[in-house]
């Protein structure tokens, strides 16, 4: 019996090692396999990190060149040149008679007064400086009745006058090439039926009707 339990004590011996040899080695390729599997997570967090960073500099590049081009359009807008180069006595005399017929009128009301004066100077039916057209005399009698009553020497030009005067000789022009205006409710019934019979309607804005 003794020596019967030898053998199979051997036996049972060989097959536990053998066992543990076999446990090792699925040990052994588990790890490989984990280990490769980790490698591959690896190689692809360092290749999202790669194109991330790409995308982070493409985008950076972008933005800058977008705010290159930016900062070019808003230094060709500040360097915008005017249309009308005015000697100081005909701005003067822009300035003032804006003030002295719009007063009252919002900025666009005095721009349009502004476009009007320089629509003429532009026009051939009129002279060729704004300080020509404001003291133009037809048959004797002025054009505008601020210089007729001498208001046109006695305004204070206002600081939204002036704005309304520089967007007109930068050349903005909201006026549908207006050649007249007239304020109705203080025009005569004769000055009134003069414009409405010779010149054509336009549109009106503010007080102002204006025609062309």
């Amino acid at each position: 019996m003794e020596a019967g339990f030898g053998r199979y004590g051997q036996y049972g011996l060989v097959l536990l090692t053998a066992s543990l040899v076999a446990a090792a080695a699925w040990i052994c390729a588990g790890g490989s396999a984990l280990n490769r599997a980790a490698a591959r997570v690896a190689v692809r967090a360092s290749q999202m990190r790669e194109v991330t960073q790409i995308q982070e500099t493409s985008f950076s590049s972008s933005v800058e060149t977008i705010l290159s081009k930016k900062r070019v359009v808003e230094y060709e807008v500040l360097q915008k040149q005017p249309v009308y180069e005015l000697s100081d006595a005909d701005y003067d005399t822009l300035l003032r008679i804006v003030e002295a017929e719009a007063g009252g009128e919002d900025e666009n009301g005095k721009l349009l007064v502004a476009n009007v004066v320089l629509n003429r100077v532009d026009s051939p039916l009129f002279p060729d400086t704004v300080r020509e057209v404001v003291y133009q005399q037809d048959y004797g009698v002025y054009q505008f009745s601020p210089v007729r009553d001498g208001r046109i020497g006695r305004v204070t030009v206002s600081d939204e006058t002036r704005e309304a005067v520089e967007r007109a000789v930068y050349g903005e022009d909201i006026s549908q090439g207006a050649l007249y205006f007239a304020a109705r409710s203080a025009a005569s019934g004769e000055s009134m039926r003069w414009f409405d019979s010779s010149l054509t309607w336009l549109f009106a804005y503010g007080g102002h009707e204006f025609y062309g």
